[in-house]
């Protein structure tokens, strides 16, 4: 595997803990939107997104166009609570709830799950970059293969695939998209059913591939989220998997949430062309180079996702840096378990986690193995 170049990946655009919020505004709303807003985005340091009602269900149900005004002005009485003056109707309601200041809104969403029909979808564009010019605008419709014909500042992907297989070949999925129109809003992303279960190291090294995939097109890949994120394992309804299981007094990782720590560091990081020769059409990787959060030194990051049964060996080199790899503080990072369907649980929440050692052949030039169904991060000190 050699790499050289280089290509800067957008702060935020792995950002795994961006909030999205659906609703109209009204008094239930005010309360969701103050929870939201400050809870979980302003106290993590999160980006919120409010997906608002557009008129039309996901079923395909839409009221007619002659009702659609009260609609439009719920989305822009939803941000100018988000972001209005403490002076405005609804800034005043946010300043009540002790929130004088506004909070940082960016994004919303029209609709959830429905390509809009034009006609009406240009009715809330139109009206939204009249009122508030800088907030960013989401289209229901899927541009990764068909660019948009209609105006947005970015577009909504979803992918359940129930086949791990179909997840992992994905990886590919936007190499072909326009670099002309819109970015890309991976808002919901999670293999599902009998390859996840509860959240299996199967589907998570399949999710894997695929964020390898939006790492490497990051020039239009702009955020990107896992779902659902919690999941209260007491409640009455449960979408199966998620990211963190919790109840009243515990809480773990599945092994998809564990795929997103090996991301951490991807946003600001910068891309670093590479090439992979290898005959396995069960290997993808990638390479990138960032300062670390936690010693603020320069690293080479290398993932590798096996997809298959078999030990495969690698040889990593490196070519064109001004200084060499150091052995010292580079380690090796691996997700795996002795069964691919493994799961952790609140009994045995660390059954499939990341196991971090140290890499005692590290080097611009090394040949290293990568386990059966397994990713893997090569974390290389330069």
């Amino acid at each position: 595997m050699d790499f050289s170049g280089k290509i800067q990946l957008e702060h935020g655009s792995r950002d795994p803990v961006t909030m999205v919020m659906f609703g109209n505004i009204g008094l239930m709303m005010v309360l969701a939107f103050l929870r939201c807003f400050k809870w979980l985005a302003e106290d993590l340091g999160a980006l919120p997104i409010w997906v608002f009602n557009n008129g039309m269900s996901v079923g395909g149900e839409e009221v007619n166009m002659s009702a659609l005004s009260p609609f439009i002005q719920d989305a822009l009485d939803g941000i100018e609570f988000a972001k209005g003056s403490p002076s405005s109707k609804w800034g005043s309601v946010r300043a009540s709830m002790r929130h004088p200041e506004p909070f940082d809104f960016r994004f919303v969403a029209v609709g959830n799950e429905n390509c809009f029909p034009h006609h009406k979808y240009f009715k809330f564009y139109d009206a939204i970059k009249r009122a508030y010019p800088e907030i960013r605008i989401i289209s229901n419709c899927d541009g990764s293969k068909t660019p948009l014909n209609h105006p947005a500042d970015l577009f909504d992907f979803h992918i359940y695939p129930n086949n791990s297989m179909d997840m992992f070949s994905k990886y590919s999925v936007f190499d072909k998209t326009s670099r002309l129109g819109p970015k890309v809003f991976v808002s919901e992303y999670a293999v599902v059913k009998d390859d996840a279960r509860n959240g299996t190291l199967l589907a998570a090294l399949a999710e894997a591939a695929f964020l390898i995939g939006l790492e490497r097109n990051s020039d239009i890949v702009h955020m990107v989220c896992y779902a659902p994120l919690f999941i209260n394992k007491n409640g009455r309804y449960s979408w199966i998997p998620d990211a963190i299981a919790f109840n009243s007094h515990e809480s773990y990782g599945t092994p998809s949430y564990w795929v997103q720590q090996l991301f951490s560091e991807s946003s600001g990081a910068i891309y670093l062309n590479s090439t992979l020769q290898t005959s396995s059409n069960s290997i993808v990787a990638s390479a990138i180079g960032y300062r670390s959060s936690q010693d603020s030194k320069i690293y080479l990051r290398v993932k590798v996702v096996n997809f298959g049964s078999e030990i495969e060996k690698l040889r990593i080199t490196i070519n064109g840096l001004s200084s060499n790899v150091q052995q010292s503080r580079s380690t090796k990072t691996v997700l795996t378990s002795s069964n691919k369907m493994d799961e952790n649980s609140f009994s045995q929440p660390n059954k499939v986690v990341p196991r971090k050692s140290a890499l005692e052949n590290a080097s611009n030039n090394m040949v290293v193995s990568i386990s059966p169904y397994s990713v893997t991060s090569f974390d290389l000190l330069v």
